[in-house]
């Protein structure tokens, strides 16, 4: 039953936390920032806010940097909208999706080239025996 309750504020809070950005921050060194997963403990005091941001390294260093220093505000913010006693503490953490993502699309990418490489030796192997070594149940008659 815990397990659904937290669910539940984690989705909130990311709610809650993309409309207060999509409205903007008064930090110029915010860039395009995504909320892309809140977790909340057990005790329902802390969570971690995962996100993305679009952009170069030194985009995400910054916006880091402004996330931090919104910390309270956001929190306060989530507050006012939440109905539960204490409110949870917030922690922004980067998430590795893109880099991630970009890891997996040049595996893929390395493995249709094998494939594509593979299937050319193919079209152009012969048999190291015979065409057809196994017998077929005519040919077994005909032995008899």
């Amino acid at each position: 039953m815990s397990s659904e309750r937290q669910a539940r504020l984690g989705d909130r809070i990311r709610v809650i936390l993309a409309e207060r950005l999509e409205k903007g921050l008064r930090d110029p060194r915010l860039g395009f920032v995504t909320i892309t997963d809140v977790r909340v403990t057990g005790d329902l005091q802390h969570a971690s806010v995962f996100y993305t941001v679009l952009g170069s390294a030194e985009e995400r260093e910054d916006s880091a940097k402004a996330l931090k220093a919104a910390t309270g505000m956001l929190r306060s913010e989530v507050g006012k909208h939440l109905n539960v006693r204490l409110t949870p503490s917030l922690e922004f953490i980067p998430d590795g999706i893109p880099e991630n993502a970009g890891h997996i699309a040049d595996l893929l990418r390395e493995a249709q080239e094998r494939d594509a490489a593979v299937a050319g030796l193919a079209a152009s192997a012969t048999y190291a025996g015979d065409a057809d070594p196994y017998l077929k149940p005519r040919e077994l008659d005909d032995d008899e």
